[in-house]
């Protein structure tokens, strides 16, 4: 499993983002171990905040996520263990920790949270080199339970090139579009041109044009007129846009971009994205409205589980306690042993009933987990579907661009006279000529 981990302050911030029930279709306090609140967790990270007053630390905090392969079940024993590991690796032994357990989209991860300050010595555990322990442990983890390896861990430089920031990310959700085969595309454009006009000439085949931004040099624009900066969504530093593209400066600015695309957008084809767009929103409200039906089904399940175990538990419990005889045959049952032996009989059935109680729950989780997986590939077919279908539309977006663009002149050099197209669509928008 992944395993990525960060040294943090923020106490109440972070309790905050683990209890988050919006996001999490379930999340379960699942342990608070050496805390003096063992009912809220954001009381219990107080607590190290309150104690690390003692000592300089701001950090006080240690905060580690588990991430299983998608599709692969992995028991709550499995996750123990790899905390365990991780906590031996990072000199945490013993110290007061929190964790919890996030599921959704049918996936189940863990976080843990472990306390930095050692209160006897009253200062900060330093944790040397984590990210490598992390690392080596998480490949130690794939191997052990037979995972496919990810690529970057059998050769760095084959790391996967589609990571992305929250801002890329956040970006590409305002644009419908998943933001991984967003990257992809810039990626590809930037690696099958040799220079500022093959690589212009593919991006307008996808529905993006080049443009001068404001503060970063090289950039994109889609038919919404959303802005893409180049050295962000290709990977590639300002010297290597530079030396393939050129100035920057002989580039027609983001509004002039945003004038031309809208001259030149038809009314049909943003129809028609409308309508893909607005049908996928209805199929994701449906399956939206499914999801939280199997979300109530699934809480009410786990609470009668939790319920009829806690009834069996208490009964059970009595049965235990009435084979300890009482008064004269107790007394005698403790000089002969016998009470020693039903001690140690008690002892193994009741460890016995925790072991059944949590593999019951295990079993629960991964039936639940297995319809929710159902339906979230359901939602990802529709989604690739949408997808296919709006990029088919960029594309006849782009052919009708080529069209329009055919009895215009070129953009070339400057002095050659590239801005004439922009900057007669510049006075035509100022006699509000568009079409839109």
């Amino acid at each position: 499993m992944i395993l990525k981990g960060s040294q943090r302050g923020g106490a109440l911030q972070l309790a905050r983002h683990l209890m988050n029930a919006e996001d999490n279709e379930h999340v379960e306090v699942y342990e608070l171990r050496g805390f003096v609140s063992d009912k809220s967790l954001a009381n219990a990270l107080q607590e190290v905040v309150a104690i690390s007053k003692g000592t300089r630390c701001q950090q006080v905090l240690f905060s580690l996520s588990l991430n299983p392969p998608v599709g692969e079940s992995v028991s709550i024993a499995d996750f123990e263990a790899a905390i365990g590991r991780a906590e031996e690796k990072l000199g945490l032994s013993d110290q007061a920790r929190a964790i919890v357990f996030h599921e959704n989209e049918g996936r189940r991860h863990a976080h843990v949270v472990w306390s930095r300050i050692d209160t006897e010595e009253m200062k900060a555990i330093n944790l040397p080199h984590f990210k490598m322990k992390l690392k080596d442990l998480s490949k130690e983890l794939f191997l052990e339970h037979g995972w496919h390896l990810p690529e970057g861990f059998r050769d760095r430089s084959a790391r996967n090139p589609m990571n992305f920031s929250r801002e890329e990310w956040q970006q590409a959700r305002r644009a419908n579009q998943d933001p991984r085969e967003l990257k992809g595309l810039f990626q590809e454009c930037w690696a099958r041109s040799d220079g500022r006009a093959a690589f212009e000439k593919a991006l307008e085949e996808r529905g993006f044009y080049l443009a001068r931004g404001d503060r970063r040099g090289f950039v994109a624009l889609d038919y919404r007129g959303e802005v893409y900066a180049l050295s962000r969504w290709t990977g590639q530093k300002t010297k290597a846009l530079n030396g393939k593209l050129g100035d920057a400066k002989s580039l027609p600015s983001v509004e002039d971009t945003k004038a031309l695309i809208a001259e030149r957008m038809t009314g049909l084809i943003q129809r028609y994205v409308c309508e893909a767009e607005t049908a996928l929103g209805a199929k994701e409200n449906a399956m939206a409205l499914k999801k939280a039906q199997i979300k109530e089904r699934h809480v009410a399940a786990r609470q009668k589980l939790i319920e009829r175990q806690a009834e069996r538990w208490a009964a059970e419990t009595v049965t235990r306690a009435n084979r300890v005889r009482k008064g004269v045959a107790g007394l005698w049952d403790w000089l002969t042993g016998k009470s020693r032996k039903i001690s140690k009989e008690n002892e193994k059935e009741a460890y016995a009933a925790i072991k059944r109680d949590d593999q019951e729950r295990d079993a629960q989780r991964e039936k639940q987990l297995a319809e929710r997986r159902a339906l979230q590939k359901d939602l990802d077919v529709l989604r690739a579907k949408h997808s296919e279908e709006v990029a088919a539309l960029k594309a006849d977006i782009a052919s009708y661009l080529d069209l329009r663009s055919a009895d215009t002149p070129q953009r070339g050099d400057a002095s050659a006279g590239q801005f004439h197209d922009r900057d007669r669509v510049a006075d035509r928008s100022r006699e509000g000529d568009f079409e839109i």
